[in-house]
């Protein structure tokens, strides 16, 4: 059976748009005390303001997730505001027009990798010393189908999701005997803004057949319900019609 969340503690990093702030949506809905995470203050005070509007226990905390102090800084504030932290979701990504080897220069391969991949790092680093205390935690990270799939999302993006699946994979064998799980969640193509930054833009055609973010929050909650002695270690979600 599946556990309740309700009264857990959930942080979303990159809640402010797309499959995180469906996932933030989720989790409060769920009963979870979320404490949902971004760059882009106004968004998360809209959030916030919606999720309160429906009398769910939340917080907002602005952060940029490519910096490891000010991943620190969220860790420390989740946990005055609500106590140990539980669940962590990592869901920031970002990508470029300028994905082909031709155009892609030194400086946006480090854009891709600094955010995709250091990003999630710097939040792991960050809440593991408190979940080996607790003894408890599970770290979901949103990575894409691309990190094991080869296609044309570019050379830096299909790197630093593959190494985010490596991460994920690496943390759970290093901390499983600490009680923490870690699972990684690889979606295929999901109408967001992400989808902007492609040099063609998906037809609409296409667009009308993709998965929306609530089908990969969908998922990542049910691998959050698992009880603690199970663990879905990697997830791949995909539109059924493509």
């Amino acid at each position: 059976m599946p556990i309740s969340l309700k009264d857990q503690v959930v942080v979303v990093v990159g809640a402010s748009s797309g499959i995180g702030r469906a996932t933030a949506v989720l989790m409060a809905r769920e009963g979870a005390k979320v404490m949902a995470s971004a760059r882009r203050k106004d968004r998360l005070e809209q959030w916030q303001k919606e999720m309160a509007g429906e009398g769910h226990t939340v917080a907002t905390f602005v952060a940029d997730a490519t910096d490891p102090a000010q991943m620190d800084a969220l860790a420390k504030a989740a946990r005055e505001k609500f106590g140990a932290v539980q669940i962590v979701v990592y869901a920031t990504g970002t990508n470029t027009p300028d994905r082909a080897m031709k155009r892609l220069k030194p400086a946006v391969w480090n854009e891709l990798i600094s955010t995709n991949l250091n990003g999630a790092y710097y939040a792991t680093q960050a809440f593991l010393p408190a979940m080996r205390d607790a003894r408890a935690g599970h770290i979901i990270y949103i990575s894409s189908i691309s990190g094991h799939t080869p296609d044309v999302s570019g050379a830096a993006y299909q790197a630093s999701k593959r190494g985010m699946i490596g991460l994920s994979h690496a943390v759970r064998l290093e901390e499983k005997e600490n009680g923490i799980r870690t699972t990684v969640v690889n979606p295929g193509l999901v109408d967001t803004e992400i989808l902007e930054k492609r040099p063609v833009k998906p037809s609409a055609e296409m667009l009308a057949q993709a998965l929306v973010p609530e089908h990969v929050a969908e998922a990542v909650l049910a691998c959050a319900k698992l009880p603690p002695r199970a663990v879905i270690t990697e997830m791949s979600i995909v539109p059924s019609a493509l």
